[in-house]
């Protein structure tokens, strides 16, 4: 055998450890951006959970607020088919959290005005509840967000995405919220 014969040999199985080893980090990137999903699900699972004993609080106590009620509800259930339909992605799921974060807001602006509703200790520990509960969905937002930016970061740059791409690696989708109605302050109307 010839020394070229043996650089080649080498020189292949180096490329073919190389490829292995490329493939092997983009599969554990992908599936640490679906365990992060997962994360998201769990808590968002959770926060819609609260939800409904929230609004049957409140309203005890502010039998007027119909409307707030009925969004409120019907915000948590587009949220829950949202993230339950497996075909959606991030973003859809996000509209829909978005709209009932929004919802929520209205409800605890209305819950503002009614100071024995605000001293009510079901009510405290619920708003306590949930509050704990969205500090970890932002949270599981974040490492989403984090994961999804490594994973498409290391199928996009060179030269992982000639054999990203040929291995059928495609970029994921950030969990993104709609900035322009977060800035918004909820209006009640009495």
């Amino acid at each position: 055998m010839s020394i070229i014969a043996i650089v080649l040999l080498v020189l292949v199985v180096a490329v073919i450890f190389w490829v292995i080893g490329l493939y092997n980090r983009l599969i554990g990137l992908r599936n640490r951006v679906d365990e992060a999903w997962a994360q998201i699900d769990v808590q968002l699972k959770r926060r819609y959970d609260l939800i409904p004993n929230l609004v049957e609080t409140v309203k005890g106590y502010a039998t007027h607020e119909r409307a707030t009620f009925e969004n409120v509800t019907k915000a948590r259930n587009m949220a829950v088919q949202a993230s339950q339909a497996g075909a959606v992605g991030a973003g859809q799921i996000a509209a829909a959290d978005n709209m009932l974060t929004s919802t929520l807001k209205t409800l605890f602006a209305v819950a503002e005005n009614y100071p024995q509703l605000k001293a009510n200790e079901n009510f405290k520990m619920l708003q306590e509840e949930l509050s704990g509960a969205e500090g970890k969905v932002a949270y599981a937002r974040q490492f989403f967000n984090e994961t999804v930016l490594a994973f498409n970061n290391a199928i996009q740059m060179f030269p992982a995405n000639i054999i990203g791409g040929r291995l059928g690696f495609q970029a994921r989708t950030f969990f993104k919220t709609d900035t322009e109605a977060e800035r918004q302050a909820p209006q009640v109307k009495f």
